[in-house]
């Protein structure tokens, strides 16, 4: 009997363990389609793009140095 309540409670905190896994991966999913879709929003043009042609362009973007000061400006703000 304590062995079957012992397996139990170990299956009990591997599905735990395997909801809140699960939960961080909805949470970065939905990050991810929400920033996509603001990138759409304010360029339309990226949506005709192929994912190489996106990445390329975005890699672009932000190796210009003006904006990679801007990103590292709005990230620090947001931590204060």
């Amino acid at each position: 009997a304590k062995l079957q309540q012992y397996q139990h409670r170990a299956k009990r905190l591997e599905q735990r363990k395997q909801y809140y896994e699960k939960g961080e991966r909805q949470k970065r999913a939905h990050r991810l389609i929400t920033r996509g879709a603001a990138v759409e929003s304010v360029a339309p043009e990226v949506r005709p793009m192929s994912e190489q042609g996106f990445y390329s362009l975005a890699e672009r973007i932000f190796s210009m140095p003006e904006v990679r000061a801007a990103v590292r400006d709005a990230a620090q703000r947001e931590g204060e």
